[in-house]
Formats: structure tokens, C-alpha cells, sequence
């Protein structure tokens, strides 16, 4: 199978990569932040969540940043609505792209929504009818596609099924996480030839955390199978709380910087891009967790032969 000529990243920084960051970051912040990963060529931006602050308050302000967004055409800009609820309020503050969530490990899937997997999905159905009658978009994430901080590693065709569940409710991309960066290249092509067999794998992305430092690598894995979708966050922010040392999502400048050498047009200004991981990475007291944010402003540094 041959390589695309382009690929779509969802960066995922404002809302996956923020949602775990224990100091208050204002809501002018994170506007800002969305407003430079756009002119950076961005064009699809996960802005927030519309989930309980009593569980995720790094996201109470939701409805004011979604309120907030600068709209650019061609940008989307999903939040992630667990349930009907948070779907009407996202609704209500203008969400025309919104995301759900499920586990491909019943034991994750009890320990973080509290309800089991077949019940999570049961939860869906009438957003999904609300969304088709607001003409709402609705993508599916599937977490634990990989491996489980609880079960050890997860079997494809579990995966399999809740990707195939979600696209049937009508979810029009599936995002395949691998949530506590345990896969590997072999792990990936089997998990996309297996869940491809009950979604078309144009209809796939992946999410992988590079915990193992193997995140470039699954994704010139899934790459090869024909995915060319894929999540990533801005200087490599995020993690997972549930999961013990899981790091945050593999970098966007690093995927950009390994697309074009790659040959594979992304739309997205890399420069840019570093000067806005290093940027919010400055705001949070820290270098940006990507090798390739690291060694350009290393390079900005030096002094001219």
C-alpha cells in the first residue's frame, strides 16, 4: 500500500493535552493558544470538554472558551461531550463537531465513566439522535486500544467492536488510543487490520501516548496500513491519570517534522508550531516535551557560522 500525499492531524493540545494540568490556566490562555495553532495551519482543534468540573475542573470554563473561539473558515474546533447533557450545553455555545469517548477494557471503562462498556455505548444513542437533528458531527474515540493499566494488553477484536459499535451509531471517524503508550509497530498493524475489517480504515485515526518513545514509530505503522488521521498535541502535552508514567500524546511538531521529511503535506507551518509549543510550555514552567520543539530552539540559539 502506498503513502498518502497528505495527511490530517487533530491537534488535541487545549483540550487532551490541558485537561490534566493541576495549576488554574485562564481562559484567555487557552483562547490564545487555539488562536495560534490555527494560524499555524491547524485545522482541526479539540478546544475543550463539556464534562463535570467536579472531575476535570482544568475544563470549567468550557462554555466560555468555546464561546470565545476566534472562528476561522476551514477549522474545526470538536469538544468532547461524554453524554446528552453535555452535548445540549455544547450546543448551546455553538459546537458543530462534537467527540464521545469509549474503553476497549471493561476494567478502565468502570474505573473512569463508572458504568461498563455496553452501558457507555447505551449512553450514546441519544446524543447521537440529538446530534443528527442539530446536523452535529460526532467523531468516536476508543481508548486502551493497546493496552490497559488494569487488564495488561487489550485484544484487537475488543477494540474491534467498539469501534464498530460507534461507527454504526454513526460516528464519522474512529480515533484508535493507544492511551498508555504501550504499542508497537507489529501491535498496530494487527489492531488496524483487524478493526478495518468492521470500519473502513479511511475512517480511522490514531491516538498514540509516547510513554515508550514509540509514537513516531506506530504512526508510520498505521501510516502503512492506510491511516491518515492522526491526534497529536502541541510540545507533547497531557497523559493519562489513570495510567502510571503515561506521558502525554506524541507531539505535533514531531509528526509534522517526520511528515515532511517524509514528503507528506500536513498544511501545518512548523515553525510556527514550535514557537507555540514553546510558548505554552514557558507558561507552564517547562521545556516543550518534544524532541523536535527542543532541537529547533536549540538551533534558533546558536550563533551563525
Amino acid at each position: 500500500m502506498g503513502l498518502p500525499e497528505k495527511v490530517k492531524i487533530v491537534e488535541v493540545g487545549p483540550r487532551d493535552g490541558l485537561q490534566n494540568e493541576k495549576q488554574a490556566i485562564a481562559t484567555a490562555t487557552k483562547l490564545e493558544l487555539i488562536e495560534r495553532l490555527a494560524e499555524a495551519g491547524c485545522r482541526a482543534i479539540e478546544a475543550t470538554a463539556f464534562v463535570s468540573p467536579k472531575w476535570t475542573p482544568q475544563m470549567a470554563d468550557h462554555d466560555a472558551v468555546l464561546r470565545g473561539v476566534k472562528r476561522r473558515p476551514g477549522v474545526a474546533y470538536p469538544v468532547l461531550t461524554p453524554n446528552l447533557k453535555g452535548f445540549q450545553a455544547a450546543l448551546a455555545a455553538g459546537a458543530e463537531e462534537v467527540a464521545v469517548f469509549a474503553s476497549a477494557s471493561e476494567s478502565f471503562s468502570r474505573k473512569n465513566i463508572n458504568c461498563s462498556i455496553a452501558e457507555s455505548l447505551e449512553r450514546f444513542l441519544p446524543l447521537m439522535e440529538a446530534a443528527r437533528e442539530a446536523s452535529v458531527t460526532v467523531r468516536g474515540y476508543v481508548s486502551c486500544v493497546l493496552g490497559c493499566p488494569y487488564e495488561g494488553d487489550v485484544d484487537p477484536k475488543a477494540a474491534a467492536r467498539v469501534a464498530k459499535s460507534l461507527f454504526e451509531m454513526g460516528c464519522f471517524e474512529i480515533s484508535l488510543g493507544d492511551t498508555i503508550g504501550v504499542g508497537a509497530p507489529t501491535r498496530v498493524k494487527a489492531l488496524i487490520d483487524c478493526v478495518g475489517a468492521h470500519v473502513p480504515i479511511a475512517a480511522l485515526a490514531g491516538h498514540f501516548h509516547d510513554t515508550y518513545g514509540m509514537a513516531a514509530a506506530n504512526v508510520v505503522a498505521a501510516l502503512e496500513m492506510g491511516v491518515s488521521v492522526f491526534d497529536a498535541s502541541v510540545g507533547g502535552l497531557g497523559g493519562c491519570p489513570y495510567a502510571a508514567g503515561a506521558s502525554g500524546n506524541v507531539a505535533t511538531e514531531d509528526l509534522v517534522w517526520l511528515f515532511n521529511r517524509m514528503g507528506i503535506a500536513t498544511g501545518i507551518d512548523l515553525d510556527a508550531l514550535v514557537d507555540c509549543a514553546v510558548w505554552i510550555s514557558s507558561l507552564l514552567g517547562r521545556a516543550p516535551g518534544s524532541r523536535v520543539a527542543q532541537a529547533i530552539s536549540a538551533r534558533r540559539q546558536m550563533p551563525p557560522a
